[in-house]
């Protein structure tokens, strides 16, 4: 077995300049599409007021999402990942300056919006699977799972400063956090382009059956099935983001830089939990710690729910990234240590269709019930259900629930 005496240090990854370059370009394109995820909310609920149009906001995103991502699965296994992340890059800043322009013209709309939002799950569709699968072609085997943390750590400080920036530059007007979110996306193009790797053409031909490999191969391995599956049950339950500017305007009282804070506190708790994982990488009971950390986000996630203090709340969904660091750390490493190269573009494919669900259709699902029940009985409810998906995965899928090591058996 591997000791956490024989890892070799943190600093071994600081030696490979193409994985140092993807990471800041990460840092740099996460935080402009979080700011731009903050803008785009608020500014659609000042245009409508209406949660349903929330919603809508993350339905749109996810649809196009759904229906490209298996073909982008097979162009990431096909071409050059890192050209396709920096073409999705490219793609954002044109969305930025878009609304830019719009907010100039004052010809901002519900309908442009939702437009853009189609446009954000396309290059949503295309960058996931790249950039999923471009990470074990730039660091060593032996260095994946401290790579795979770190880059959640480098995601947890965009995702932190992302928001907060983005409400505080709202708050003087949506121009602003247009400009910033153009120049770091432009920026994370720049760095992306200047990761080089070695590039093995495919000759894989375009088929039903390579288009649905990454599918069958994920089906016929519970537990990479039950790995991602646990994403899209849990987080399509208790996610609550879509419904932050709500609480933020009508029941915490806070104005965009409130709602910058609040959509930071996940960050803050997945940042640090992150540091933890990235200095004492998990080891051991590393099923049973996944699954316990779900049931921990959902907990926390009531609490969010229920509460009326602004402080209340920050705390709450702190502990929330905190506990979704684990469980996607964890997730991550499993499923690019089971996956050979020439499937992880697509088994990446079919991770981001589980993400996406769980993100994009969970904003949609958040929006549509609180338009029914009321915010707080959205998020709670959701919460609850999050907690019967961590018990029900424990009895569905024993290979994940009992996986002890990170690695597999064959490789200790």
């Amino acid at each position: 077995m591997t000791t956490d005496a024989s890892l070799p240090p943190l600093s071994a990854l600081f030696k490979h300049q193409a994985f140092v370059r993807y990471w800041f370009a990460r840092i740099a394109g996460i935080m402009g599409n979080q700011m731009l995820m903050v803008a785009v909310a608020w500014h659609m609920y000042d245009l409508t007021s209406s949660a349903w149009d929330l919603g809508l906001v993350g339905l749109f995103q996810f649809v196009p999402a759904l229906v490209m991502t298996l073909p982008a699965g097979h162009v990431a296994d096909r071409l050059h990942r890192g050209r396709i992340f920096a073409a999705c890059m490219a793609l954002q800043a044109g969305v930025a300056l878009t609304l830019l322009s719009a907010t100039l013209g004052n010809f901002a709309s519900r309908e442009l919006i939702l437009l853009i939002s189609v446009v954000l799950g396309l290059a949503r569709a295309f960058q996931m699977p790249a950039q999923q699968a471009l990470v074990a072609l730039l660091v060593p085997t032996n260095l994946l799972g401290r790579a795979v943390a770190l880059s959640s750590t480098g995601m947890e400080i965009a995702v932190i400063s992302g928001p907060a920036l983005g409400g505080l530059l709202y708050a003087l007007g949506p121009t602003n956090v247009y400009i910033c979110c153009t120049a770091l996306m432009v920026l994370a193009t720049g760095l992306i382009l200047a990761v080089h790797y070695k590039h093995k053409p495919s000759n894989l031909a375009a088929s039903w059956s390579t288009l649905f490999a990454g599918v069958r191969f994920v089906w016929e391995r519970k537990l990479l099935l039950g790995a991602s599956s646990l994403d899209l049950f849990a987080v399509l339950l208790g996610g609550a983001t879509a419904l932050l500017p709500i609480y933020a305007r009508d029941i915490l009282h806070t104005g965009p830089t409130g709602l910058g804070f609040l959509r930071a506190a996940p960050a803050v708790g997945a940042l640090t939990m992150s540091l933890v994982i990235t200095r004492w990488p998990l080891r051991r009971h590393v099923g049973k710690r996944l699954l316990s950390a779900v049931a921990v986000f959902g907990l926390a996630t009531v609490l969010f729910g229920l509460s009326e203090s602004f402080w209340l709340s920050l705390f709450a969904l702190t502990v929330t990234g905190a506990a979704d660091c684990i469980s996607v750390v964890t997730r991550n490493t499993l499923v690019q240590l089971e996956t050979p190269d020439e499937m992880r573009g697509r088994v990446a494919a079919v991770n981001s269709i589980f993400i996406g669900a769980s993100n994009q259709l969970g904003e949609f699902e958040s929006g549509a019930t609180a338009a029914m029940w009321g915010p707080v009985g959205s998020v709670v409810v959701g919460g609850i259900g999050t907690m019967l998906v961590a018990g029900l995965w424990f009895k569905l899928f024993p290979a994940l629930a009992h996986r002890d090591h990170m690695e597999p058996q064959g490789s200790r």
